[in-house]
């Protein structure tokens, strides 16, 4: 398995190499494209493929399983479409995120609606396209109560629970502490109670949904947060002498190896682990949703910027580049917990080789602290070389930070043309001037200025 794994991994890279040289040579990089990101087809059909086949393997045969993408990890509607057609569905956040999944082609049946802030309208929505919910809070419960009432729909409806099992190493991305944001806190003085009384009073409830957190959270405090799930089901569905509960939505949050080519965890290794700590999970009596984003995508995204000057300050290298805070904003404010390996190109887009250098690699934002990596030892980068940031497929290119105007760059995804070459496709047009000056307001320049202006004599 490790074998396969060292392979895998070596194939992605060449894959890497080989579009990087392809889109210096065909224009989508260089003086006037500086910044690009590049997205590895084949990798993500392979990760899609990984997981299905992870938790088919431990699943009882027949069991509905839907392994919704969380589109937050990257809203590209090409995206989407890819991997609905690699079998993969959707969970959404946001009336945005379901236009997105809806324009991509996805099922309603195949999408999940999960956020803290609701509205009234996003919910009736969602029950009239079917797309299946999972209230958040109590407040939140209620409105589906008069939803429910006025318009019952075919929409799956459940609730979402804190398990308050801890955090990981990360506390922005960790879901399940005892203050979390999200779902019903479970361990609170009455709250357990208050859960399963919902549940009897409420036969339209059949599922129970839990996201113990993201990047920073073991696998094994993962587990711990599916497991206290399935004992909840498990105690709702012996209060009321049915199976009233069905499906359980286990959330995703596996993390990703920022530290080198490898992908680990897998999803063969986790399922393998829950199967072992919760095997009545896998036993046919509920069907399952998965939420899984940053792993699913990570590992096949690339961001690539161009080198444009070259200096030195005390004695340190700097690589100043088209790359910063406005693509990799958590890498820029947070290095310490977000860090990327970086890799030098040269300006034909081959891989630098030679000794290595300490040098920073800069963005072009105006503040010191805009940097993808500080103290980075690399073959030396010069000017017209490209600095790509690795592992970058979720969370990074397709999440603009518009810091400076600095426009969103394009995006492309790659695939092997049949015939020892590369081909492309455009997943995200590259920003244009006229963009951001149309978002800045440019349509409405007099709209202040004539406020209260005192009239002309």
């Amino acid at each position: 398995m490790e074998h396969d794994i060292d392979t895998e991994a070596r194939k992605r890279a060449g894959r890497r190499d080989e579009a990087v040289r392809a889109a210096v040579e065909r224009g989508l990089l260089g003086p006037e494209a500086a910044v690009v990101g590049l997205l590895d087809v084949t990798g993500i059909r392979e990760s899609a493929a990984a997981l299905r086949a992870a938790f088919d393997a431990v699943t009882a045969p027949g069991t509905p399983v839907l392994h919704a993408f969380a589109v937050k990890a990257a809203p590209l509607v090409p995206v989407l479409r890819l991997l609905h057609e690699a079998g993969i569905g959707a969970e959404v956040a946001s009336p945005g995120e379901l236009a997105l999944a809806r324009a991509a082609g996805m099922p309603a049946a195949r999408t999940v609606l999960d956020s803290p802030a609701k509205t009234p309208a996003e919910l009736r929505e969602a029950l009239a396209l079917g797309v299946a919910v999972n209230a958040d809070n109590p407040q939140e419960l209620a409105r589906l109560d008069a939803a429910v009432r006025s318009a019952p729909g075919r929409s799956p409806l459940g609730i979402r629970i804190n398990p308050q099992v801890g955090g990981g190493s990360i506390g922005a991305t960790s879901t399940a502490t005892r203050t979390s944001k999200f779902g019903v806190a479970l361990r609170d003085e009455g709250a357990r109670e208050w859960v399963v009384g919902a549940y009897l009073e409420r036969p339209w409830l059949t599922r129970l949904h839990a996201h113990t957190g993201s990047q920073g959270i073991p696998p094994a405090l993962l587990a711990r947060g599916v497991a206290e799930t399935y004992a909840l089901a498990e105690e709702i569905n012996a209060r009321a002498g049915r199976r009233q509960i069905d499906t359980l939505d286990i959330g995703g949050g596996l993390p990703v190896n920022f530290d080198s080519e490898a992908t680990a965890p897998t999803y063969a290794r986790f399922a393998r682990l829950l199967a072992r700590e919760v095997p009545g999970l896998f036993d046919g009596r509920y069907g399952l949703v998965t939420e899984f984003g940053r792993s699913l995508l990570a590992k096949h995204g690339t961001l690539v910027a161009r080198v444009e000057y070259t200096k030195s300050a005390g004695g340190r290298r700097i690589a100043v580049t088209h790359a910063g805070v406005q693509v990799a904003t958590r890498t820029v404010y947070a290095p310490q917990a977000w860090p990327l390996r970086i890799t030098a190109y040269d300006a034909k887009g081959c891989p630098k080789t030679g000794p290595d250098v300490v040098q920073d690699v800069a963005g072009p934002a105006c503040f010191s602290g805009d940097l993808l990596a500080e103290g980075r030892a690399l073959p030396p980068l010069e000017q017209g070389d490209y600095a790509a940031a690795l592992d970058t497929g979720a969370y990074y290119f397709a999440h603009h930070y518009s810091y400076n105007s600095l426009p969103r760059p394009g995006v492309y995804g790659f695939a092997p043309d049949g015939a020892g070459g590369i081909t492309f496709a455009t997943a995200r047009e590259p920003q244009t001037i006229t963009d951001i000056v149309g978002e800045a307001g440019g349509a409405h320049t007099p709209a202040l200025a004539a406020l209260g202006a005192p009239e002309q004599p």
